[in-house]
């Protein structure tokens, strides 16, 4: 297993680390910065620093056949390690914080828009979620005025965990019907931004809802007889 190190601070940019293994399908490491691809957020971009000197490009990062298993993909053409080669892990810090802004303005997005979630994208700057909302016409500048109120408010964010028994208790704490929480390690983490949001999530977040920046409603969309596609993006 991976020891997953963004799990418990999404703001580390790099890490010492051990290759464990590398093959065709990527380089594993002990330990990592690297978000795996996974709720819809892309997998972390970056660099891997080998002791001689020679940086190693990382154009992405999966989740691996194993559980716990995460896998560093190069880029075409990149120096393969040796396991036990000491690296030094670091992340596309630009790229990963748009991540983390526009994941934790899809939480607020989630919060002002009331029905299910049916799906989600995180992309560079961008994002969207779909809502089963039959029947239903969504104001556009009502939204980002209510999104942009939030960023303003500057709201905290914390993770917390409960057990898997927890959350079969609370159904409620699981907004996406497309992606389901991962259980059977015996506990499922959450994000809680108080007063606002609370629901499972393993992704990336910022600290505080300000971090975010101003937001636009790029596009509403009707995705069909239920389905309302809802797509934001970063001001800046």
């Amino acid at each position: 297993m991976t020891e997953e190190l963004f799990r418990s601070d999404a703001y580390l940019k790099s890490c010492e680390a051990t290759v464990t293994r590398a093959d065709e399908q990527g380089i594993r490491l002990d330990r990592t910065v690297f978000y795996p691809m996974g709720g819809g957020q892309p997998g972390d971009a970056g660099t891997l620093t080998l002791a001689d000197g020679r940086a190693i490009r990382i154009a992405d990062t999966r989740k691996g056949a194993e559980p716990g298993e995460i896998v560093n993909v190069p880029a075409p053409d990149q120096p393969k390690p040796e396991a036990g080669a000491k690296v030094t892990a670091a992340i596309d810090w630009d790229r990963r914080h748009r991540h983390m802004r526009v994941h934790t303005a899809l939480h607020l997005l989630s919060a002002v828009i009331t029905g299910s979630v049916t799906g989600g994208q995180i992309g560079d700057g961008k994002g969207r979620l779909d809502f089963d909302l039959p029947d239903t016409s969504l104001d556009k500048e009502a939204i980002e005025a209510k999104l942009n109120a939030l960023v303003a408010a500057d709201h905290a964010t914390h993770t917390q965990w409960v057990t898997d028994e927890e959350m079969e208790q609370r159904p409620d704490l699981v907004k996406t019907m497309s992606v389901k929480p991962p259980r059977g390690a015996g506990r499922v983490r959450l994000l809680d931004i108080p007063g606002v949001d609370l629901q499972a999530c393993g992704g990336t977040h910022v600290a505080h809802t300000a971090e975010i920046g101003r937001l636009l409603v790029v596009k509403i969309e009707n995705k069909g007889k239920h389905n309302r596609r809802v797509n934001i993006a970063l001001a800046e």
